[in-house]
C-alpha cells in the first residue's frame, strides 16, 4: 500500500473524529461502519481503505483517548513537588477530562463490557499503563502501612471516573472537589 498522502491523512482524521463521536454519542455496541461511512459521506469499500475495523478503531480512538488524558496529567503533576499536591493536580486534572462536555474518555472507559473479549484485552492493558500515572503518585504519598495502596488508587480512580453520572456545575468547582476528594483519601 502506497504511503498516505497529506489529503488521505487529512481525511482519515476526519473520518476519525466522526467515528469518535459517534462512538461517544451511540457507544460501541451500538455504532457500525455504515453509521460512520454515512456520518462521513464514505461508502463502505472506501471506508476500508481509511480504517482496518471497528474493533481496531475502536482501540486507537481508546488509547488516543487515555494518551492525550496521560500526557495532561503528567504536565500537570510536573509543576508540583509535595506529593499530595501532585495528586490533587492529578485529580483535578482528571476530573476536567472526564467533565468536560466533548470528552472521549469517559465514554470510551464506559464501553469495556460492550466489546469482544479481544478488544477488552487491549483496552485493558492500555488502562493498566495509564494507571501506571496514579500508582506512582500513590506510591509517593506517605500512607500508613495498613493501607493497601492498590485498594486506594482503585478506590479514588473509580470515584473519579464516576464522577460524571453525579456532578452537577454550581456549588463546587472541579478544582474544588478533586481537593475534596484529596482531602477525604488524606484523612481516611
Amino acid at each position: 500500500m502506497p504511503p498516505p498522502t497529506d489529503e488521505g491523512s487529512s481525511r482519515r482524521r476526519q473520518i476519525v473524529e466522526i467515528a469518535a463521536q459517534i462512538f461517544a454519542r451511540k457507544g460501541y455496541r451500538g455504532t457500525s461502519m455504515r453509521d460512520i461511512g454515512e456520518q462521513a459521506g464514505v461508502l463502505g469499500g472506501s471506508l476500508y481503505h481509511h480504517i482496518k475495523s471497528k474493533d481496531a478503531l475502536f482501540v486507537e480512538l481508546h488509547n488516543s483517548a487515555l494518551d492525550a488524558a496521560e500526557a495532561r496529567i503528567a504536565q500537570a503533576v510536573a509543576t508540583q513537588h509535595d506529593p499530595w499536591a501532585r495528586l490533587e493536580a492529578a485529580c483535578a486534572t482528571l476530573l476536567d477530562i472526564q467533565l468536560a462536555p466533548d470528552s472521549l474518555t469517559t465514554p470510551m472507559m464506559n464501553d469495556f463490557r460492550e466489546v469482544p473479549d479481544a478488544v477488552r484485552a487491549q483496552l485493558i492493558a492500555r488502562r493498566d499503563g495509564f494507571e501506571n500515572l496514579f500508582r506512582a503518585l500513590i506510591a509517593d504519598l506517605p500512607l500508613p502501612a495498613r493501607i493497601d495502596r492498590s485498594v486506594y488508587r482503585n478506590l479514588l480512580l473509580t470515584q473519579l471516573n464516576s464522577a460524571a453520572d453525579w456532578y452537577r456545575p454550581g456549588r463546587l468547582t472541579r478544582a474544588e472537589i478533586a481537593a475534596q476528594i484529596v482531602t477525604i483519601f488524606r484523612h481516611a
